[in-house]
């Protein structure tokens, strides 16, 4: 029986061009769409190689408790010692920046100074932490830019937290952090497959925060960025021959928390010393600026996929 791929997911505009891939190889897939559902935990699942892609911002998309639903079926393929392309590692890293956030520090890469708050009138006793300075509020469960804002004062965050707009995190934790002043209005977002650098991307920054790369970004993701470029500049751009220390101990980190597939953000300020503030385990690519590099994320990610599905097959034979 040829083992097959299966794809984890909740969002079907984010699959459309993997699945394409795939079947442009020739790469038996199954779409594990995941929402509502069960699992049978006294049953073995199927062999073949399963690929979770579940997203911090599921719901938004109204699927409130996918990440747990994943999160079952992910511990009933580890029990039975299935290949799981980021697993449950990679998947609480997903829906936690605390966790992200963590798991670089323990991996000697700096963050942005950030206090974790849970509670309205806790988040105002603790922005007296950035006194003086400029700071942003962010979800902690998030993807999309949620809940994103910038502050100069203490006072706009007052009345943001007692307004009708303030914006709470699915999971209840917002985050406060430091904002890092780019000379520039640009973040920098590096792409790896199989664990290894595969590009990186330049993305302006100046039209706002929300920067997903997915071309299915669509017109109530108003702010998102993704679906075009301004007549001077493309929103995003693939640096060529782009080579930094930071690539080196980002593959380690992957490596260290058994992530595989990744996009991971980072800034620098006018000092030039770099803050990674995001990593994305369910990774979209912007087709314009992959078409210009003519260099292809889900093609190579769809390549990783069947080479492990062909390791499984060789191994069983």
């Amino acid at each position: 029986m040829t083992e097959k791929v299966y794809v984890i997911h909740e969002n079907e505009e984010w699959t459309v061009h993997l699945f394409r891939r795939l079947e442009e190889l020739g790469v038996p897939y199954e779409d594990w769409f995941t929402d509502a559902g069960s699992v049978d935990l006294t049953n073995e699942p199927p062999q073949g190689v399963f690929y979770n892609r579940m997203s911090a911002s599921s719901h938004t998309r109204g699927h409130r408790f996918a990440p747990e639903m994943a999160e079952a079926k992910i511990a009933w393929l580890e029990r039975h010692n299935r290949r799981v392309v980021n697993g449950s590692r990679a998947l609480r890293l997903e829906v936690s920046k605390v966790n992200q956030y963590m798991a670089l520090d323990a991996a000697g890469i700096q963050t942005p100074k950030t206090v974790a708050v849970s509670g309205k009138e806790q988040l105002l006793a603790a922005a007296s932490a950035f006194e003086g300075e400029s700071f942003i509020t962010k979800h902690n469960r998030a993807g999309k830019g949620l809940g994103v804002r910038l502050f100069h004062s203490l006072e706009a965050l007052e009345e943001y937290v007692g307004g009708g707009e303030f914006d709470e995190s699915v999971d209840g934790i917002t985050l406060l952090q430091q904002y890092i002043q780019a000379p520039e209005p640009y973040i920098t977002r590096c792409e790896f497959v199989g664990g290894k650098f595969l590009y990186a991307v330049r993305v302006d920054t100046s039209e706002g925060f929300e920067l997903c790369p997915a071309d299915a970004c669509r017109l109530e993701d108003i702010f998102c960025p993704a679906d075009g470029a301004s007549e001077t500049r493309p929103k995003f751009q693939v640096i060529e021959g782009f080579d930094d220390p930071i690539i080196a101990k980002y593959e380690r980190f992957l490596k260290e928390n058994g992530i595989e597939v990744a996009g991971i953000e980072f800034i620098q300020n006018a000092e030039g010393e770099l803050f990674t503030y995001d990593v994305n385990t369910n990774t979209n690519y912007n087709a314009d600026a992959e078409a210009v590099a003519g260099t292809y994320g889900m093609l190579e990610l769809a390549k990783y996929l069947d080479h492990q599905r062909q390791t499984l097959t060789t191994f069983a034979k």
